[in-house]
């Protein structure tokens, strides 16, 4: 992204910090093994894996993601993964900033999608107004659908006696929706700016694998 641009982080720089926190998150792993607690291990090892999607998207849909971004995700699941060893219940802010983190790049997924859909048919139209509307209550879906999953963990720690997710009550998914809107309403004031990249990928692919309607039409 531009803005680590200019703090002076080039993509030599954003790819070594990537592989230290990908390694971190091994540590981490490891760490929940030695202490027997297998949450972190369990959260850890899938947080490592979310950090390789940039690589299965370059090798499978050819699609590349600035080390920007890589690094944008890879920081996300790692300050959630950390959080587990002990600063999600020591520092109060933290559950916030990683539901804003985590939320920004689920909004983006969604900004992308539907601004590629945008541009690449003329049937499909999203106002520019309507951005911040629609971001919200995709973000929201998806929180609502996490706090679900840790409500049914929560069941399931009962029996397994392992709980890999935390719910600490009903004010607390209130403040993780609420966090999820800011995460998605930052994407709607900066994502134009920073996404623009991956929105022309996606638009051709589209055009490569959806033709458009005059390629439909027989020839006259």
């Amino acid at each position: 992204m531009r803005l680590l641009r200019r703090i002076g982080l080039n993509s030599k720089r954003q790819r070594q910090l990537t592989r230290i926190l990908q390694t971190s998150l091994v540590l981490i792993a490891a760490v929940g093994v030695i202490e027997g607690v297998f949450s972190i291990t369990i959260n850890a090892l899938i947080s490592l894996a979310v950090t390789f999607a940039p690589t299965y998207l370059e090798r499978d849909f050819n699609i590349t993601l600035d080390p920007a971004l890589a690094l944008w995700i890879t920081l996300a699941v790692f300050l959630h993964s950390f959080g587990a060893l002990g600063p999600y219940k020591n520092i109060w802010w933290w559950d916030h900033m990683t539901h804003a983190l985590s939320s920004s790049i689920v909004a983006a997924s969604g900004y992308i999608a539907v601004r590629a859909l945008d541009q690449h048919s003329e049937e499909i139209h999203f106002p520019s107004k309507f951005m911040p509307v629609f971001l919200v209550a995709f973000v929201m879906a998806f929180g609502v659908i996490w706090e679900v999953i840790e409500f049914m963990t929560g069941l399931m720690a009962q029996y397994t006696g392992t709980k890999v997710l935390t719910q600490y009550g009903l004010e607390d998914t209130m403040k993780d929706l609420l966090f999820d809107s800011a995460g998605a309403l930052l994407i709607a004031l900066f994502g134009e700016a920073y996404l623009s990249g991956l929105i022309d990928q996606a638009v051709e692919k589209l055009e490569e694998k959806v033709p458009g309607v005059e390629q439909l039409l027989p020839d006259q």
